[in-house]
């Protein structure tokens, strides 16, 4: 609650945007006592409004989505990527489910439905606001290294574009790691509406990341660990909700909280997202060591993938990235290096197209690295499992020598902040 009470201190500052002058108007007369906002600008189009939120810098955008010039969805995309100190919460009528969903996607934070009163729209306005303030909070502490070393290395395999294969490498990366490797390796399920991952491992779990929520104040690493469902590989799970309106269940601070006892725990801690920026998939990315963003050979996907980079680097995330280019294929007319010039990143792995392979693993609920293990394909994830190994020893090598220098040297530690 101190980002909510901080933000009544300073005043959130909110930029309208609406193409009727009189919604303008209305929104402003409900906002108008309420001490801990204060409305900067209005906008009567969406291009308008990516112009103002570019100068004005307002903490949270009140965006219509139907407008002249440039539409609601698009111009919630464009301040995602060019203001992302900004956050957008989207004022709807009934009917507009679609229109929500492509929104969320492009970036939206949250959704009021027309016609709102003020409680709803204030109570939007500060969860958006404290949600921002504490995602900010956790990347500055851990940038300053105030969660102390815990063991596990999170590794956060995300796309901004779904159907790309990512729980099917995230899956087999975590079989990979466990059962070849030796390592010990938790993996969460973060597609909370749609996980897949049991079903990829032909588990059927007791328990998910939902009934967590109800133990939040106890949960600790003896409880959680009841919670993973075990597979024959030694890989433990953590599944999705069963149900697709359970998924609201799971928070942020749980998440947050999850990753962080797994991680006193576990050598790996692999996490499944969906394919695009949600408030729980924000908390996996910014705990995450190493980002995995998976692409696939086609135009819409690397449209949405370089958008996604360009969010990323806006988050101070980009250096953590390593795109991998899944079901790689010379004959689809696009090449890794063409992927490479239009993305202006290198690729760090190439799994090779298997449809037969992959698919009939799948279907069977049993991992292609397990099932087909000669296969290229398989022999692709291990070269990727090995290469992020060697990542992380050499990470804990450099953490070690810099904590010697630190018993020699009591000023290095002033010198690395």
């Amino acid at each position: 609650m101190r980002a909510l009470e901080e933000a009544k201190r300073k005043r959130i500052r909110v930029l309208i945007v609406d193409d009727v002058p009189e919604t303008c108007e209305n929104i402003r007369c409900l906002l108008h006592f309420e001490p801990g906002v204060e409305v900067v600008g209005e906008a009567r189009d969406g291009e308008e409004a990516v112009n103002k939120a570019e100068k004005l810098r307002p903490d949270v955008v009140l965006m219509d989505i139907n407008m002249p010039v440039m539409d609601g969805i698009a111009a919630t995309e464009a301040i995602s990527c060019r203001v992302p100190g900004s956050s957008v919460i989207i004022m709807s009528v009934q009917g507009e489910q679609e229109y929500l969903r492509q929104a969320m996607i492009a970036g939206a934070r949250d959704y009021v439905v027309k016609p709102f009163t003020s409680d709803e729209l204030t109570a939007a306005i500060y969860r958006v606001y404290e949600l921002d303030q504490r995602r900010l909070d956790r990347v500055q502490n851990l940038h300053a290294g105030s969660f102390g070393q815990p063991r596990g290395q999170v590794i956060t395999v995300f796309s901004t574009k779904g159907g790309v294969g990512k729980t099917t490498l995230a899956v087999n990366l975590g079989v990979c790691l466990s059962h070849l490797f030796g390592f010990s390796v938790a993996l969460i399920d973060l597609d909370l509406q749609f996980g897949d991952v049991a079903v990829l491992l032909d588990l059927t779990p007791r328990r998910s990341i939902a009934d967590l929520a109800a133990d939040f104040n106890q949960l600790d690493e003896e409880l959680l660990e009841a919670t993973l469902a075990r597979h024959s590989s030694g890989l433990r799970v953590l599944a999705a909700p069963p149900r697709p309106e359970y998924a609201e269940m799971v928070s942020p601070p749980l998440v947050e909280k999850v990753i962080k006892l797994l991680s006193n725990r576990y050598d790996y801690i692999l996490v499944d997202t969906p394919g695009s920026f949600t408030d729980a998939g924000m908390v996996a990315l910014d705990y995450a060591h190493q980002i995995l963003l998976v692409l696939s050979l086609d135009l819409p996907t690397l449209k949405n993938i370089k958008l996604g980079l360009e969010v990323l680097d806006s988050l101070h995330h980009k250096d953590k990235v390593r795109a991998i280019l899944n079901r790689s294929n010379m004959e689809l007319g696009i090449g890794p290096g063409d992927v490479e010039k239009s993305l202006g990143i290198s690729l760090a792995a190439q799994i090779p197209s298997d449809g037969r392979v992959v698919v009939e693993a799948v279907n069977v609920g049993r991992p292609f690295v397990l099932s087909h293990p000669k296969s290229r394909v398989a022999e692709s994830l291990r070269q990727l499992a090995g290469e992020l190994a060697r990542t992380n020893s050499q990470v804990q090598q450099e953490k070690k020598k810099k904590g010697l220098l630190r018993s020699f040297n009591p000023l290095s530690a002033l010198q690395d902040g």
